[in-house]
């Protein structure tokens, strides 16, 4: 095997255990909140925690592998996810286990950036594109198999078996960077920028805390004080990119069309679809009451009708473009959210099925053009730079999606019955899902890329 193949492999499989940690996880939310006594609203810090975590590590991940190597920091990185999971398994209360996602949220964080940087900049044009589709290709296997295999894991053992059985994945992912990767090291390094790394993370925990805390049991004035503290570390950020010449966060890169409308797009698909998926695994299994595992299966439609769109989205990309692409895949998500409207009763799982398989087929041509579209204006460092803007949109829209339809539900708990709550909150969804849509620009085919 060639050594940019072995990078590739290794940056998916890193990437394969990030998403089977996120989906799998997931479907055990609902058991974990009666384990350990907290409300649906809370029990979603056990997903945020995590993010918070990637949020911190993310940006300084590619300043920490210039400095100590992209080999030892690797390694690291995939030692430290193993052992912080182990330890969520070990969580004898909340708050520990939040505690224990926060750590495993910096080793995976360390990975993704420096993986994808370093895979991107082996391959270019057209192969580019071509390793964009495996990392979609990823990021619909784990989500296939894993809330199956998470969920028969619940009904059989524990939600704690969960956290365990990421620990192979994670240990042949340190063992393959330590003996695959060539060290590398840059000769200099400017300072990482410390206080915009610390606005950021403050801004995205404000904003998640104030989502979480709207629509609980909690005062108004707590929710939306958390929401406008979020807001001025927004504005402080800004005002510290202005001054400082070594941005934690370059929002430079955000000129790029493509980077732009990719990262849009992926809020409002795979975002949206974190916190819909996050309300159907409540919905089906405490108001249908489904059993974890069935409610996994639905997981399996989705990721078939994914890979059928993207592997058919990759092969025509380049004659008809990511705007019709984005297009046609927000519409075909959105009906599929709009769909779970019509489920009643145990007995709508074809419906709940056709809803998966839109949203599935949808979010497959989405996702994947977002993710061959994303970088392709960047070369080089500016690859590095790019990857930190892409990660993090990324890995925030997962947490923003699951706190935003969450808090979303919790209003319109208390004015509506539990089913027509979740219906209530679908529709905004599929919704929300076709915003990108009044903002769309004319983008470049990508054979006209560099």
């Amino acid at each position: 095997m060639s050594y940019r193949y072995k990078v590739a492999s290794i940056f998916l499989l890193g990437f394969f255990v990030d998403c089977i940690n996120i989906f799998m996880s997931a479907v055990a939310l609902p058991s974990l909140s009666i384990t350990l006594h907290v409300s649906s609203a809370s029990v979603a810090w056990v997903a945020n925690a995590y993010i918070l975590g990637l949020t911190l590590i993310i940006p300084v991940s590619t300043w920490l592998a210039g400095r100590f190597g992209s080999r030892g920091i690797l390694t690291a990185s995939m030692l430290l996810f193993t052992a912080s999971v182990w330890l969520c398994g070990q969580a004898d209360s909340f708050h520990e286990l939040v505690g224990w996602r926060f750590l495993q949220g910096i080793g995976g964080g360390l990975l993704i950036p420096v993986g994808q940087a370093l895979m991107f900049n082996l391959f270019q044009g057209e192969q580019r594109a071509k390793m964009s589709t495996l990392v979609m290709a990823v990021a619909l296997i784990a989500p296939a198999i894993s809330p199956t295999v998470g969920g028969i894991i619940v009904d059989s053992s524990s939600w704690r078996w969960v956290f365990y059985s990421n620990i192979p994945f994670s240990l042949m992912a340190a063992g393959l960077s330590w003996f695959w990767i060539r060290e590398a090291k840059s000769a200099s390094l400017p300072r990482p920028d410390i206080k915009g790394l610390l606005l950021v993370s403050a801004a995205l925990a404000s904003l998640l805390l104030g989502m979480s805390l709207y629509g609980a049991d909690y005062p108004a004035a707590a929710a939306l004080s958390g929401v406008a503290t979020g807001l001025i570390f927004v504005a402080l950020y800004l005002l510290h990119y202005r001054r400082c010449s070594h941005a934690i966060i370059e929002l430079n890169l955000l000129k790029s069309k493509k980077l732009s409308d990719s990262i849009y797009v992926y809020y409002a698909i795979p975002g949206v679809f974190t916190g819909v998926n996050l309300m159907a695994v409540f919905f089906l299994q405490n108001t249908l009451q489904f059993s974890a595992r069935l409610t996994g299966t639905f997981m399996i439609v989705y990721a078939a009708g994914a890979f059928i769109a993207m592997t058919i989205s990759g092969r025509v990309y380049n004659r008809v473009g990511a705007r019709r692409l984005f297009t046609l895949g927000m519409l075909l998500h959105s009906a599929g959210i709009a769909t779970l409207m019509l489920v009643e009763a145990p007995g709508d799982r074809w419906i709940i099925v056709i809803a998966y398989s839109l949203m599935g087929i949808g979010g497959g041509i989405g996702a994947n053009t977002a993710q061959t579209t994303s970088l392709m204006d960047f070369a080089g460092g500016d690859t590095h730079k790019a990857s930190v803007i892409w990660n993090l949109n990324r890995q925030m829209s997962f947490s923003l999606g699951a706190a935003l339809f969450l808090m979303i539900f919790n209003v319109l708990l208390k004015y509506l019955d539990i089913t027509a709550a979740y219906h209530a909150t679908f529709a905004l969804a599929a919704l929300i899902g076709l915003l990108p849509l009044l903002r769309m620009r004319p983008l470049n085919p990508a054979k006209e890329s560099p």
